[in-house]
């Protein structure tokens, strides 16, 4: 077989990638993450050089109370992300934090900084506040893209959401793309992660505030893949050592969690490790296909029992694909019609309240209304996409009669949601944000919308 000659010039982009990192000791953060009442985690990643890390971190403005966590996992590897827990924080603090390499401090050129959860639970109304979410972040390498136009965006849009005060952000899927260099050796999947997650328009951001996130098939592996791809336990060992979430799924399977803030429970779900191909057959003898899985038994059980436990005033399931989407011309959970019509049956027999489905992948943004006949309706709210290329509504989703006016969005943006309002009257709020912070649609939903007298969890 001939060898094929490489371009002089793909050599050096090659070379800058690597060079970019190259006698930098912090390659990536610090951030913090998986902020709660009384804990908080550092993120950071070290080059291989970096024999020592330590994080100092003290009440804001009272440096006398500094406290120093040293890590004391393995260093030296080719890929060093970080996590240092700060345990036994005070309540509703704020703090400030510095790492420290080889005994040297290190000073980012953002602050650094966090405030812990309150414990407002019967003893207050619930806070109003906003965070951020999105999906479909692709940043150009052009060494390892495909010809032609790039596909990333404008990443400044991170720049952007970096000056928006909030109280954490979700990645919702997409999070960084896998390319053919990529998703075949477990090497290949921490470079992607390592190397996106380290790109300069990110670093203040990410420190901005407390960070969650899921996966869908990008950054799980290679495009539409979901429990075939060989390597699944390696892709989310790693995706677990790049995020802060609160746990990942359970028997070392899965990447499922939830997080609560105020009275909102957001759910994080994983469409991708158990899912199977999209090509499976819907229904088999006219009946729909049991063993063509979405979720998956165990994670929609969990599913289940999270929303009856949930006491929150609005219980969003955080998926990275549209759920509720009828005539979607893309992935869908309608795709999976048993287990989809299990959650709808589920829902429906225990009337669940304040229910809403967040959703990325589409690389547009739009909100889908299912109308429920004798109960409240269910919603689709989709983001997408940060960078990634823009994909427009086409066939018979252009005049969707589901679509709530004012909500498609082609074009980059994120969404900022807010959540304000006395108790039992609550609304949520989503602003579609763009790149230099134009409002580009909004939507809102009050809790009255989702809730019915009756109904589970009053």
């Amino acid at each position: 077989m001939a060898i094929k000659k490489i371009p002089l010039f793909l050599f050096l982009l090659v070379g800058l990638t690597v060079s970019a990192q190259v006698g930098r000791p912090l390659k990536s953060g610090p951030w913090a993450g998986n902020v709660e009442l009384r804990n908080a985690t550092i993120w950071l990643e070290v080059s291989p050089e970096v024999a020592s890390v330590a994080g100092k971190f003290h009440k804001k403005n009272q440096p006398a109370t500094g406290k120093t966590v040293h890590y004391k996992g393995i260093l030296g590897k080719d890929f060093n992300p970080i996590k240092i827990e700060l345990n036994g924080l005070e309540m509703n603090t704020g703090y400030t934090y510095q790492v420290m390499l080889d005994g040297k401090p290190v000073t980012p050129g953002f602050i650094t900084a966090f405030t812990t959860k309150d414990l407002w639970q019967w003893r207050k109304p619930a806070a109003d506040f906003s965070f951020l979410a999105g999906s479909c972040a692709y940043f150009n390498e052009p060494v390892f893209d495909r010809p032609g136009k790039p596909y990333g965006g404008d990443s400044t849009i991170f720049e952007t959401m970096a000056g928006i005060p909030a109280a954490f952000h979700i990645w919702m899927g997409d999070n960084w793309y896998t390319r053919e260099a990529d998703y075949n050796t477990r090497w290949g999947l921490n470079y992607r992660a390592s190397r996106d997650r380290s790109l300069p328009v990110l670093q203040r951001f990410m420190a901005s505030m407390p960070q969650y996130a899921i996966w869908d098939d990008h950054d799980f592996g290679p495009d539409n893949s979901g429990s075939n791809y060989i390597l699944k336990k390696e892709s989310r060992e790693i995706f677990m050592q790049y995020t802060c979430n609160s746990s990942y799924g359970e028997e070392d399977k899965w990447i499922y969690s939830v997080m609560s803030s105020n009275d909102v429970d957001v759910v994080l779900t994983d469409s991708r490790y158990f899912r199977s191909a999209e090509d499976l057959p819907d229904t088999v003898n006219g009946v729909a296909n049991a063993n063509k899985f979405f979720f998956g038994h165990q994670q929609l059980n969990w599913i289940k029992n999270s929303l009856l436990f949930s006491k929150a005033t609005f219980k969003i399931i955080v998926v990275g694909s549209q759920v509720l989407n009828t005539i979607s011309t893309a992935a869908c959970m309608q795709q999976y019609k048993s287990e989809y019509a299990e959650l709808m049956r589920f829902l429906l027999d225990h009337k669940i309240p304040g229910v809403l489905f967040f959703t990325g992948d589409r690389h547009h943004s739009e909100v889908i209304k299912m109308e429920r006949p004798g109960l409240f309706p269910l919603y689709d709210v989709t983001f997408s996409p940060y960078t990634a290329g823009i994909s427009k509504v086409r066939g018979v989703e252009i005049d969707h009669k589901g679509r709530e006016a004012g909500t498609l969005v082609e074009a980059q943006n994120f969404a900022k949601v807010s959540v304000s309002g006395g108790s039992n009257n609550r609304v949520l709020t989503v602003q579609f944000i763009g790149v230099q912070g134009e409002q580009l649609g909004s939507w809102r939903v009050s809790e009255s919308t989702l809730r019915q007298a009756g109904a589970a969890n009053p």
